[in-house]
């Protein structure tokens, strides 16, 4: 059921502009035009955290473009609908991402739909521009204070198919002090697949704490009635470049 096998139900799969990528620093191209991100998650109104069978997902309302990302390459502002991680089972990987080769233990998405342009997330999900994904890297390090109430949650949807409600939880607390990053054009990194996100992978890192992984470790890819899997290694390894470019809104 693995990455190896998504292309037999999801051609899109050997596309030519798939996620995630290695990014290596020295070839990404320095874009002068590039403006700096906007992150407006002022207003932000999460609502519940559940466990998908393949990751661990905040959901946001997503009636307004009070909580967005604009700024970057963007032309219109693009909406919070979730964020996600993705993890590896030891700190040697994790990430989808990778910069210069090298992985970390885990990743976050925070993912973003064009409003302006399209009517709904799944018509969105659907065009070659409707989708923002930002992703953030997490390294193992000191405790991250505001993450402590996610992990908290965690066990609330330990098994796949159950949510919890979720309030009143704003991401900016997750994000690094720096906003620079890299930019390419790719896709979903679990099935559809469909190649329909502009990614931003910021260059900083957050840390969190061995115990605050382990907490993600903890969850499972199963349900309750199922024979337990520990949920993790739940990441899809680096794609073909294709001849993509990626751009840096930094010097390197």
């Amino acid at each position: 059921e693995g990455p190896s096998e998504w292309h037999k139900s999801y051609p899109i799969a050997q596309g030519n502009r798939q996620s995630p990528i290695d990014i290596a620093s020295a070839r990404a191209v320095y874009d002068p035009n590039l403006k700096p991100l906007i992150i407006s998650y002022e207003s932000c109104t999460s609502l519940n955290i559940s466990n998908n069978g393949h990751s661990v997902m905040v959901e946001f309302e997503d009636t307004d473009d009070k909580t967005a990302i604009s700024g970057g390459p963007f032309e219109n502002p693009f909406r919070l609908k979730q964020f996600h991680f993705h993890w590896g089972t030891k700190h040697s990987q994790g990430s989808e991402h990778t910069i210069d080769g090298k992985p970390f233990p885990c990743e976050l998405h925070l993912v973003h739909w064009n409003a302006r342009k399209y009517a709904t997330f799944g018509e969105a999900a659907a065009a070659p521009d409707g989708l923002a994904v930002v992703g953030v890297f997490l390294e193992i390090g000191k405790e991250h204070a505001n993450m402590n109430r996610l992990t908290d949650a965690l066990y609330m949807v330990k098994f796949k198919g159950t949510k919890a409600q979720f309030r009143s939880f704003n991401p900016k607390c997750l994000l690094p002090l720096s906003l620079d990053y890299w930019t390419y054009l790719g896709s979903l990194t679990t099935p559809p697949l469909n190649e329909s996100v502009t990614w931003i992978v910021l260059k900083e890192p957050i840390r969190i704490s061995e115990k605050q992984l382990e907490k993600f470790r903890m969850l499972l890819f199963t349900s309750e009635e199922d024979q337990r899997i520990q949920m993790a290694n739940n990441f899809r390894p680096p794609q073909p470049l294709n001849g993509r470019v990626v751009r840096a809104s930094f010097k390197a």
